[in-house]
This record gives C-alpha cells, structure tokens and sequence, in this order.
C-alpha cells in the first residue's frame, strides 16, 4: 500500500528532527534535504515525485538485487512473523541455514558469527586477534597492521585501523596497537613506470613495517580486497599472493574485509576470491542482504575458531562478545533469499556481463575528456579519478569531483565520489550500480556522466 504525506510537512519535519549521515545542516538554511519514498528495480523517487537511476545501490553499496524485491522481502516478512528474534548465544532456523550456505561459498571457512554493521563485524574481528594474542602468545602479538586508504568502520577502534586521515580527524585519541602501512594503488605509484613484479614490492612495503615493529608483536593484517571508498583501487598482480607469503612467515592473521565487495560486486561471491589468497578471517556486511535487513557475518577458519575451545572451567577461553541484533532473524533470512536468488538468476553472470560493459563505456570517456586520470575497477565496482593534468597527475579539488556528481544528479542519475577521505585525494568518482543492471541501464549512467564532463572543468 501506497504511503500518504504532504511533502512540504515532511521537508520541514526533517530539518527540523533529522541528523542526516555525513552532512553539514547548515546548507538546510538555503535547501531542502532530499528525501526519497518509493523504490523500484534501480529507480528511486523522491518527495517531489522526481524520478532518479541509482548508481550507487543505495548511496553505498548496498542495494545489490534493487528495490522492491518480492523474494527478499517476503523472505523477511514471513520469518518475522515465525520467530522475530532471540539472542545468538542460542539457535534458530534462518541462521543455522544461512550460515551453512554462505560457506558453501567460501572454501576454507568455516564458522559465521553475526553481528549487524560493517564496522561491528570488524570489531569482532580485532577483538578474535586481540584475545588469540593472550590465549597463545601471552598478550605479545596484539598489534594490528591496516592499509593507507582503506577503510573498516567508524566506531572508535575501526577508525584506528583508518588509512583515511580526515575521516580520522577529531575523534582522537584511537586504540592503541594499530599501525599503518603504505597502500597499493598503480596509478599513483611511488616506483618508476614500468617497474617489474610491482604486487611484490608493495606488498614488501607491509614486511618493512612489521620488521619495525617487531614481527613478534603483530598478530594481523586487515585490508580490502579492492580499497572501495579510499578511490576504488585494485591491486597489482602478485599482491595478495605475497602479502599471504608474509602473514604465513611472520605467523599473522590475514583479516579480508569484504563489506563492500562481499556478495557478488566484484563478479564472483567474494572479492578475494580473485586472487589467490586464503584468508583467516573474513568480515561482510552490506551485500549480505541487499539492504533488505541489517545483518554483518565475521566469518573464520576452523583453526581461528578451534583457538576458543577448551574446558568449559576455563573462563578465559570462549569468544566473549555478543551482538545485540546478531539475534534478529531478519538478517540471516534476507541473506538466504539473497544467495538463492543469486543463484536462480546467474547474477555473478550478468556482474562480469555488465561490468565488462560498463568498463567499456568508461575507457570511451577516458579517451574523450582530459580530466580523467585513470579509469579502474573489477565487477560493478569501478572508480574514475579525475585530475587537472595528467602529466602531472595533480588531482582535481573535493569541489570539482562534486560538481560532476552535481550535474549526474540533476540529469536523474545518483553517482558516488570520494567524501571527506583525504587532504587531497578525494577526486575519484565511484560507480557501483545493482547486480541487476542491464546494458539500457548502464548507457543511462554513462550519458550523464558525458554530459556532466562536457560542462565541469577541471
């Protein structure tokens, strides 16, 4: 059923009760928030009734299947009205099921533990390395290795694992033992064009940082597969494998985070799976139910889980933590349906399909307009860094990349950009449009994005 309300009632109720995510209210003053009510396929519509393509699955990558899905949602309105909710230090259907599919997809893993957001799921994760370190290692290996530009969370400890230095900015002081190492990104490379077994160097950049700090006591590395909000970086070939070589040499977990590129953004289940590396820990969250219900997944091998178990008398051993809404069995059903309907629907198909396609279109503009820098990306996930001279790779200013975001929205088309990351690198558009999407879809976005550069400048 259809919702009624007056517009100008709810423009006014939001300025006046609403603190919005990652805005300045202040612009309230001279413009009204926009609001959206109804959902279909990849369209949205907003309080005015303007219609828009959403590039972006929701804003941030999660919206995988589109709006008003039948299968999903009636996946969560039936287990509701089954069994709502109970704490996970007990059993229900939807999670047991849930979870025995979802490793299904993860060769290598093993246990799934529930929690409701990304930067929960991480939590858990830092929390399993923190107190393996005092079960084995008598509280030595507690230090946590984490990339330049990738990003985990925004509690208090996530963002201590933050390569994004404004995102950090004025939330100090952070938990301490987490240490920072140089990113991956080609593009901007620190070695000479053209440099041999590239993967390898970067990831030995990681090796020099744990040798500083003393191999003995780090006890994990985290890192996305592909940096998704720090600019939509892919890394070289040999990376992970290295990377993998160096977390087995110095006895470190390898934690992947896979909030984003988790559940087929990539083209395969998990992003990295493209690589070959083998994980210790594996976290996940938006794609996991396709916006459908609020669920994350801190997924381990059996070895990390066999590290908490011993005598019930010992009251040391056993993982205490606990989620709150890891009870609520909306997730876990949302994220069943999703798998089956991912499966059904060939959906990692039509993910390289499309996102071969997509690339395509986005190599074209490369060639048309100067100001962008690099064009990259895996799936339908891919970043377009835009610049003011490409010899020099200087980048564009936050407001720039905003105007072409700005005149994509006015055309009724959502893209995304880097926001209030970095000093000087948030200049790269981001395109992650549903795992739905179809080639007349894709050639809406990238029309808009033609026009967009046709009036922006650098």
């Amino acid at each position: 059923m259809a919702q009624s309300f007056n517009a100008a009632e709810l423009v006014a109720d939001d300025k006046k009760y609403v603190w919005h995510h990652l805005t300045q209210h202040k612009i309230f003053e001279k413009s009204d928030p926009t609001i959206f009510v109804k959902g279909k396929g990849m369209r949205v519509w907003d309080v005015n009734g303007k219609e828009y393509l959403d590039a972006v699955s929701g804003g941030v990558w999660t919206v995988n299947l589109g709006y008003a899905n039948e299968v999903l949602a009636k996946a969560v309105g039936d287990q509701l009205m089954e069994l709502c909710y109970f704490a996970n230090g007990f059993g229900n259907i939807p999670t047991i099921r849930f979870s025995k599919k979802l490793i299904e997809k993860m060769p290598g893993m093993s246990r799934v533990y529930l929690s409701n957001s990304g930067s929960e799921a991480n939590e858990k994760a830092f929390k399993i390395v923190r107190q393996i370190s005092q079960l084995k290692h008598n509280g030595k290996k507690g230090k946590i290795l984490f990339r330049n530009r990738d990003y985990h969370g925004t509690t208090i400890t996530t963002l201590s694992a933050c390569g994004q230095e404004e995102r950090k900015m004025q939330y100090g002081p952070y938990t301490p033992g987490f240490v920072e190492f140089p990113a991956c990104s080609v593009y901007r490379s620190p070695y000479p064009a053209g440099t041999a077994n590239l993967g390898e160097k970067f990831a030995q950049e990681m090796e020099k940082v744990i040798q500083k700090e003393d191999p003995d006591t780090v006890g994990a590395v985290i890192v996305e597969p592909i940096t998704a909000g720090g600019g939509v970086i892919v890394p070289p070939d040999g990376y992970y494998e290295t990377m993998s070589e160096i977390c087995k040499k110095y006895g470190l977990l390898l934690i992947i985070d896979e909030v984003v590129c988790g559940l087929g953004r990539t083209g395969k289940w998990f992003g990295y799976q493209h690589f070959n590396v083998k994980p210790d820990i594996v976290t996940m969250a938006k794609g996991v139910a396709a916006g459908y219900a609020a669920i994350s997944c801190t997924v381990t091998t059996e070895e990390v889980f066999q590290d908490f178990i011993a005598d019930p008398c010992d009251r040391d051993s056993y993982f205490r933590d606990i989620s709150t809404f890891g009870g609520c069995t909306a997730g876990p059903a949302a994220g069943l349906a999703n798998l089956h309907y991912m499966e059904e629907h060939d959906v990692l198909g039509n993910v390289v399909k499309m996102g071969d396609y997509l690339m395509n279109g986005l190599k074209d503009l490369e060639k048309k307009y100067e100001i962008i820098g690099d064009v990259r990306g895996k799936g339908l996930f891919c970043g377009l860094e835009l610049v003011k001279d490409r010899a020099t790779k200087e980048p564009v200013t936050e407001g720039v990349a905003g105007q072409v975001v700005a005149e994509c929205m006015k055309q009724g088309v959502i893209i995304g950009k880097t926001s209030r990351c970095f000093r000087e690198f948030n200049n790269t558009l981001c395109l992650a449009p549903a795992l739905i999407t179809t080639t007349a879809e894709l050639d809406e976005i990238l029309k808009a994005l033609d026009n967009a550069f046709k009036v922006v400048k650098a």
